[in-house]
């Protein structure tokens, strides 16, 4: 029940009315239905419980999956707004409301619960209100990947921050953050970095929010927390916030760095957002600590993640032990183990499209490495075996061949027609030779400096 505050003097008759029907809510929603409805019929003139009946019947019927019913009722409580209720009481009350009809898995419900809302607000000239449920049926666009719908809603939001010169209204700073965030998931989405980077510029000159630890998990993922944290200060552990803007842009900006193959950075921003949404309690830490594990194989550290203090309760989580096993697999270079794990946990790795995305990647580190222990002993040999050893197709192995002897990993060339590898040891040796050489160098130079200055 949400708060009752009123300044109108209780009528006995529909007060009990209401209370008698509430009693019949949990064992029969049929009855209290009715019984509701005549809290209308006794109400005469809009007020407090008539208001207080229609929300009732709201969560009833959402219930009951009664849902053109509960949106003919969710329509008539909007008409009490203006004037039967207080503004905040009204206000508080359908923010409950939309966050209870929110777990619902029917998006064109919650679209149109959202679209009514914005409608009836229209006259109410409730900004707050209007702004939550923007930014709500804006997370809807972006979970319906409605893009368009998404950037309209996202210029509307950008427009009521902003001052009469059109730049960012600073005291609106947590707002602000929400609507980043917003944006930020979209184009992390889309796969837009050269827009994630402009965001995160922007983001900075926001000084006057102060942050859930969710938004500093966000921030975090996708940008740098130690430049954002200078900028917003001390985190707040009691604002509800429909996002985390600050953990959010950390997570985004790990992902950001990772696609740039920037490892190291991405390493740093999903190990802070992991240890923010973990202290916020959010869910988004087990998915976070997957891609701080993943980052950690990628950067090609051989740091187990889960020998940190703040990792290591996690590591026999069922949500994490698949990439427990995974990372030791893969720091012993061991294939054949690596893919039975890939195989064996398949919806628990694979599922995750960001995962996903960097997997191939992950194979193709772990065969060069088994590749180069493989045919280090030889200056020839058979691409059939190589093939056999690596467990994957010819043309595959040419393949990754072709990458290594372009980066010179492996000094050789291809003998296609005789499916042979053969290997330039005095190449290998040759520059090992070089550097040799060039390091010795660099020492003697050091050494007449040094001789030259005490002399």
């Amino acid at each position: 029940e949400y708060s009752e505050d009123s300044n109108s003097e209780p009528n006995v008759d529909l007060e009990n009315q209401y209370y008698n029907s509430k009693a019949l809510k949990e064992d029969d929603p049929k009855a209290a239905l009715s019984s509701f409805q005549k809290v209308l019929e006794l109400e005469g003139e809009k007020g407090e419980w008539g208001f207080k009946a229609l929300k009732q019947m709201i969560k009833i019927n959402f219930k009951l999956t009664n849902f053109p019913e509960m949106m003919n009722r969710y329509k008539q409580l909007l008409t009490y707004i203006r004037s039967a209720v207080t503004r905040n009481y009204s206000e508080k009350s359908i923010n409950s409301i939309l966050d209870y009809i929110s777990t619902s898995k029917q998006m064109d419900l919650l679209q149109e619960f959202y679209e009514t809302t914005l409608e009836a607000l229209k006259d109410a000239k409730n900004d707050r209100l209007w702004f939550k449920t923007n930014t709500k049926l804006g997370k809807l666009y972006l979970e319906r990947e409605e893009y368009g719908k998404l950037q309209k809603i996202l210029r509307q939001l950008h427009q009521s921050c902003q001052t009469d010169d059109g730049e960012d209204d600073l005291k609106k700073g947590t707002q602000l953050l929400e609507i980043y965030a917003l944006e930020i998931q979209m184009y992390t989405a889309q796969k837009n970095n050269k827009k994630l980077k402009a965001l995160y510029e922007q983001s900075l000159h926001i000084k006057s929010a102060i942050p859930h630890p969710l938004i500093m998990g966000v921030i975090r993922g996708k940008f740098g927390l130690e430049r954002v944290g200078s900028c917003h200060g001390k985190i707040s552990r009691t604002e509800n916030v429909l996002f985390s803007p600050v953990l959010f842009f950390t997570e985004c900006g790990g992902k950001m760095h990772l696609r740039e193959g920037e490892f190291e950075k991405a390493h740093t921003d999903f190990f802070e957002a992991f240890k923010n949404y973990d202290e916020s309690g959010s869910p988004r830490r087990t998915t976070c600590l997957k891609y701080l594990v993943l980052a950690n194989m990628l950067m090609k550290s051989g740091i187990n993640p889960f020998d940190s203090q703040e990792a290591k309760p996690y590591k026999n989580d069922p949500e994490i032990l698949a990439m427990t096993n995974l990372v030791s697999a893969y720091q012993n270079n061991d294939i054949t183990e690596f893919e039975k794990i890939l195989k064996t946990n398949h919806s628990n790795i694979m599922d995750d499209p960001f995962i996903r995305e960097h997997i191939e990647e992950l194979l193709r580190n772990i065969r060069t490495q088994v590749l180069i222990k493989l045919i280090k002993p030889y200056t020839r040999i058979h691409i059939p075996f190589i093939s056999k050893e690596l467990n994957i197709d010819v043309a595959d192995v040419e393949s990754l061949l072709v990458q290594c002897i372009l980066d010179n990993t492996i000094h050789g060339r291809i003998d296609q027609v005789n499916q042979l590898l053969e290997l330039d040891h005095q190449k290998r040796g040759g520059a090992r030779y070089t550097a040799l050489d060039k390091w010795t160098n660099q020492l003697n130079s050091l050494n007449q400096a040094v001789v030259s200055k005490l002399a």
